[in-house]
């Protein structure tokens, strides 16, 4: 693995072992798609909070989803849903009604005019992110998501104490 110039004269850095360098080079990639996608949606008006609720109620239709379910599944944890989806009902892109089994419940769902904003920007960002990625290439684009999400399922079967999960076994190559 090639070192940063930076890297390479500084004497004082400390090794990484190739996990703890995985793990930065993910969390840097993933700052990165994320400037992309901010700067792609900047024009739509969404932040990528609302961006992300208006997919997952997009995926839901017709259906309508619970806060709390909206909560789960939105990529990155947003602490304040309640405020964020009032905004997004102010702008008309949701409506919210009570459960008619547990009036505790809200049920939000997409309007049609949170339907045309999250094609829009979705548009948008789609078009940003394959002119972005558009150098690596199908099949390693493929060959990406496909490790990514295997680290995802394997460390959540560990997490959870899984017997499928076998704990690895090879040697640990130090990064310096």
């Amino acid at each position: 693995m090639k070192r940063r110039p930076q890297e390479e004269t500084s004497p004082a850095r400390t090794a990484r072992t190739l996990e703890q360098e995985a793990y930065l080079e993910i969390l840097q990639t993933a700052r990165v798609a994320e400037r992309w996608a901010l700067s792609a949606m900047k024009p739509t008006g969404l932040t990528p909070s609302q961006f992300n609720v208006l997919r997952i109620l997009r995926g839901a239709r017709p259906e309508t989803l619970s806060c709390s379910t909206i909560s789960e599944r939105m990529v990155h944890h947003d602490p304040d849903v309640t405020r964020l989806l009032d905004r997004l009902e102010r702008a008309g892109w949701i409506e919210k009604a009570r459960d008619t089994r547990d009036r505790r419940v809200v049920k939000v769902g997409i309007t049609r005019a949170g339907l045309g904003a999250i094609e829009s920007a979705s548009r948008i960002v789609g078009d940003c992110l394959q002119t972005a990625l558009a150098s690596i290439g199908e099949r390693d684009l493929t060959h990406l998501i496909q490790l990514l999400q295997r680290v995802r399922t394997e460390s959540d079967a560990a997490a959870k104490g899984s017997p499928t999960t076998k704990p690895r076994a090879a040697k640990r190559r130090r990064v310096q």
